[in-house]
């Protein structure tokens, strides 16, 4: 059956566009903090530990949800590695493990690269789209992420 939102199908089309890049850059996301939380070493490894998993976890939920976003608006979600890696705005390195400070610093940057894509985002979504109820769903992902990067962001407070 169609999806009728008072939205048109080529709006909902973009919106679902926006919406898979957001799926892709939680992915992605997603990848490297299980990678950075399985390679922690020194004095902060149980506390580090923790935290990437508190946010890995909070990641998968969020996914999921963005996912289901997709769908409620009548859309296809991508859903293979290959898919998320050319539709992110996040770059992974392959073959590589950071020191546990240079992982805090990359996260840091991933979160507040996504935040900065949220915000227009989000604008795109409810003026140019007509869909305040996706620019509301991604303004709460986008609080979200603010306080994964603050957290994080501590590690390197004086």
């Amino acid at each position: 059956m169609k999806v009728d939102l008072g939205i048109s199908a080529k709006n909902l089309k973009s919106v679902h566009g926006i919406l898979n890049a957001v799926l892709a850059d939680g992915n992605i996301l997603y990848i490297k903090l299980r990678k950075f939380h399985w390679n922690l070493q020194g004095p902060d490894f149980l506390e580090l530990h923790e935290l990437f998993e508190v946010q890995y976890t909070a990641l998968e939920a969020a996914i999921d949800l963005v996912a289901e976003r997709i769908s409620t608006l009548g859309g296809v979600a991508i859903g293979t590695t290959t898919e998320f890696a050319k539709n992110s705005q996040l770059k992974e390195t392959p073959g590589k493990v950071p020191t546990n400070q240079m992982m805090l610093k990359e996260l840091v940057g991933d979160h507040e690269s996504i935040v900065k894509s949220l915000r227009k985002l989000i604008d795109d979504c409810d003026t140019k789209y007509g869909d305040a109820g996706t620019a509301d769903f991604l303004t709460g992902l986008m609080s979200d992420h603010e306080k994964m990067a603050w957290k994080l962001r501590q590690y390197f407070a004086v």
